[in-house]
């Protein structure tokens, strides 16, 4: 969601209350307090373009006392004023006014009220501007932290500091850095703070947990703020998993020089994607697609036109034939990656339908031109065939009778044309035949009577020299027979 450009920044409201702190913020003040305060102070004084030191009680006129707010996420918290805890630093109300909220706290009629509450709260241990300085023109500010992480109280020490440099770039780099600091640059409206860790935001990589932090922040921004943060997590339109699955299927299939490489890849990538019915429109329709590309090619190689040059002519064919077994490998895959998926029902029903693109196969298949030119298309076109079917045989695609139906009627010709014109023939085609074979009629067996009759006749030219070697063909019209001889009356 877009913030409201109009909104104004969210603030963590700021208590006068004192408070306890956990034994580990405690260790984190110390130490910061007695070491690392001054350190980086040294580093921010050297790139600062600001007169005054950080922390310096002898120039400050603001004195911040920076403490725990136990109360806010602890309904148990003491009451009593307990200041061992708390850090007090020394700030210059000139330097502090870069933040807005400093600034608002500042101005005239901010002052008069925040120094009597300071008085009325410091009565009854004196005035602290006598610890160091002996100077008694101290404002006094409080400065809250809700969060009960340590970190939280280094996050509001650096963006401190941060207000005595321009040099941010020195302490902003990292993400993680970045994100620390950004939430407090927020609540105390430093524009300059937030500029600079968005900035670095918008240029860097982000680890998975840090971009979750991005994205919980992206709320408190304002809309221009907010702009390059959300391009880079926010898809601009609602299908832009399936443009993004197209195109990697599409460069994986056309475009790519290591294709078996890139296609393993691009097959990974599709079993992890977390919504299977985009991934089906997607290879759906790259399916569609290539197999338009391999009947346009088969038609016009069937049906060429010999007006032109013979030479031309020829040429045109052979182009023909080598696109259509070019995307028929690029069929074949769509069609393994949809199986695998178990998103094929839609490929086994247009499959079923091609009684055109058979028939064309079929002159194809008739002439020798094609031995010489694309010797694999067969096996090709066949396998696309073969997986589909056997998804269908297996049960993995529940298809209508209709449709297992026509998947035999259209596809059974084109298995017997290659049978008969492949010499000789090849101990893989041969495989997948007799594979072929089997499948289809496993799938008769699915059928009712009439329509599996009319099919196993087809079927006879499956037998072979040896009675005994065509077990699944035995076995086929066995049990066709022993159906045909039941009782006509079952019920």
């Amino acid at each position: 969601m877009i913030p409201n450009t109009n909104r104004k920044r969210q603030r963590v409201p700021h208590h006068h209350s004192s408070s306890t702190r956990l034994s580990s913020s405690a260790h984190v003040i110390h130490i910061f307090s007695d070491n690392t305060t001054s350190e980086s102070s040294q580093k921010f004084h050297r790139t600062s373009s600001v007169t005054y030191p950080f922390n310096d009680p002898y120039t400050a006129d603001v004195l911040l006392r920076l403490f725990v707010d136990r109360s806010a996420f602890d309904s148990d918290a003491p009451t009593g004023s307990t200041r061992q805890s708390d850090i007090q630093i020394y700030l210059h109300s000139d330097v502090i006014r870069r933040a807005k909220y400093f600034a608002a706290l500042l101005s005239d009629c901010w002052q008069h009220r925040t120094i009597a509450d300071a008085n009325s709260d410091n009565c009854a241990e004196g005035s602290r501007s006598n610890d160091r300085g002996n100077n008694k023109n101290l404002v006094h500010l409080n400065l809250a932290v809700v969060d009960d992480d340590p970190n939280s109280i280094t996050a509001r020490l650096t963006v401190l500091q941060l207000l005595y440099t321009s040099d941010f770039a020195a302490v902003i780099d990292s993400a993680s850095t970045a994100l620390e600091i950004l939430p407090v640059a927020l609540e105390l409206l430093f524009e300059e703070c937030v500029k600079s860790c968005l900035k670095f935001l918008e240029a860097v990589p982000w680890s998975e947990e840090e971009e979750k932090r991005v994205l919980s922040l992206i709320p408190l921004l304002r809309e221009e703020e907010s702009k390059e943060l959300l391009a880079r997590v926010s898809p601009g339109k609602d299908d832009s998993c399936e443009d993004m699955l197209h195109g990697l299927i599409l460069a994986a299939i056309h475009n790519n020089p290591n294709m078996a490489f890139v296609k393993a890849f691009v097959a990974k990538l599709m079993r992890d994607f977390s919504s299977r019915e985009s991934a089906r429109r997607v290879l759906e329709r790259a399916f569609e697609s290539s197999l338009k590309v391999v009947k346009e090619s088969l038609e016009e190689y069937t049906s060429p036109d010999f007006r032109g040059d013979h030479n031309e002519t020829e040429a045109i064919q052979r182009l023909n034939l080598h696109t259509a077994m070019t995307n028929g490998r690029h069929l074949l895959w769509l069609v393994e990656r949809m199986i695998e998926l178990r998103v094929a029902d839609s490929a086994v029903r247009e499959w079923s339908e091609q009684a055109s693109f058979t028939a064309d196969l079929q002159r194809a298949f008739r002439d020798d031109a094609w031995r010489n030119i694309v010797p694999g298309l067969p096996a090709v076109v066949l396998r696309c065939t073969c997986k589909l079917a056997n998804a269908v045989a297996a049960g993995n695609i529940l298809a209508a009778t209709q449709v297992r139906m026509q998947l035999v009627k259209d596809w059974l010709p084109v298995l017997l044309v290659c049978k008969d014109n492949a010499s000789p023939m090849l101990p893989s085609h041969k495989t997948l035949y007799l594979e072929l074979e089997e499948t289809f009629l496993r799938i008769i067996s699915t059928l009712p009577m009439s329509d599996a009759q009319a099919l196993l006749q087809q079927c006879l030219s499956f037998s072979t020299r040896n009675v005994e070697d065509c077990p699944h063909l035995i076995t086929a019209f066995n049990t066709w027979f022993r159906r045909a001889t039941q009782p006509g009356n079952l019920d």
